[in-house]
């Protein structure tokens, strides 16, 4: 009996000092993560907890933590991708804004202070202020629906409609500007209808927005394209043209918010750099997709791609 007593002490010694040493390296191990923690947090380092140890739970510790780091590391880039693109819209907004308002009150000041100023001279700068404040006010409204479209909050009802349809009654509506602008038009719209989960407004928005791009900047190469075509399962709307089209090295970047080419501000080819981004954000809220194609002078090419529905 006092051999069973001494054999019973003996393992309850070993279990609590095998319980101390676990918990003396346990507490170890978890002083070591939380140092290395506290050193991550105040260096803002993307370093990664490691240590060497035998317990399960640790192990499993560290892979959530290096998780949730992984996380922290993700966010921190792109609150900081976000914060370089608001600074670069708000500096190019400005600019935007500044260069109509001068060009505004330069108009406003002209009438107010030139005496001699002639009836026909006035009636010239209040045609052109007119046009100024017209762009300006198109300039705030592009920048309005670009903010709501890109809001978490902004739906828009999709349902199944006839592609065919409105591309027709889109191209009718700027035909006599094309013409007018002396340009060749090409359309090749098949018979049969294509049906596609969209929205007729904003699908009507994006063929308005590709159109006015290829008349502004595209009417030197005489013609003016749209093609609607089938493509494995999909729907594809093609708007071309033949002009001074988009370097490569801008190509990547065009659907940007307020990017525009180095022409751009030229008023022959003045834009607001809103419009691509807009019809960018429309095509993508209609599960859609854009793509751009341009070979300067030969054939600039804008793709719209849609699911096909064939039920």
């Amino acid at each position: 009996m006092t051999l069973f007593l001494c054999v019973i002490i003996i393992l309850l010694a070993v279990m609590n000092g095998w319980q101390y040493v676990s918990r003396r390296k346990i507490n170890k191990d978890l002083n070591v993560i939380s140092e290395k923690l506290t050193e991550i947090i105040q260096q803002e380092t993307a370093e990664k907890v490691l240590l060497q140890t035998d317990e399960h739970f640790i192990r499993l510790l560290l892979i959530q933590i290096n998780r949730l780091l992984d996380y922290n590391q993700k966010v921190i880039a792109d609150y900081a991708k976000m914060k370089d693109s608001l600074r670069k819209m708000i500096s190019n907004m400005s600019h935007d804004l500044k260069t109509p308002l001068t060009v505004i009150l330069g108009y406003v000041e002209k009438l107010k202070l030139d005496k001699k100023i002639t009836e026909e001279e006035k009636e010239m700068t209040l045609l052109r202020l007119h046009e100024k404040v017209l762009s300006l006010i198109s300039l705030l409204s592009q920048f309005f629906d670009l903010v709501k479209i890109e809001s978490d909050d902004y739906v828009i009802p999709l349902s199944k409609i006839s592609i065919n349809e409105i591309c027709r009654k889109t191209v009718l509506d700027f035909y006599h500007l094309l013409t007018a602008k002396g340009l060749q038009v090409e359309i090749n719209i098949p018979e049969q209808n294509f049906y596609i989960l969209g929205n007729e407004e904003a699908l009507t928005r994006v063929l308005n927005n590709l159109i006015s791009n290829s008349i502004r900047y595209g009417s030197d190469g005489g013609i003016f394209g749209l093609a609607l075509r089938e493509e494995e399962g999909a729907v594809a709307i093609d708007i071309w043209d033949k002009g001074k089209g988009i370097e490569e090295i801008h190509q990547d970047r065009v659907f940007e918010r307020l990017y525009t080419l180095d022409d751009a501000r030229n008023l022959q080819f003045h834009g607001s750099g809103l419009g691509l981004s807009i019809t960018k954000r429309l095509m993508e809220t209609m599960k859609g997709s854009i793509h751009l194609s341009s070979k300067p002078f030969e054939k600039t090419i804008f793709t719209c791609i849609f699911k096909q529905i064939t039920y």
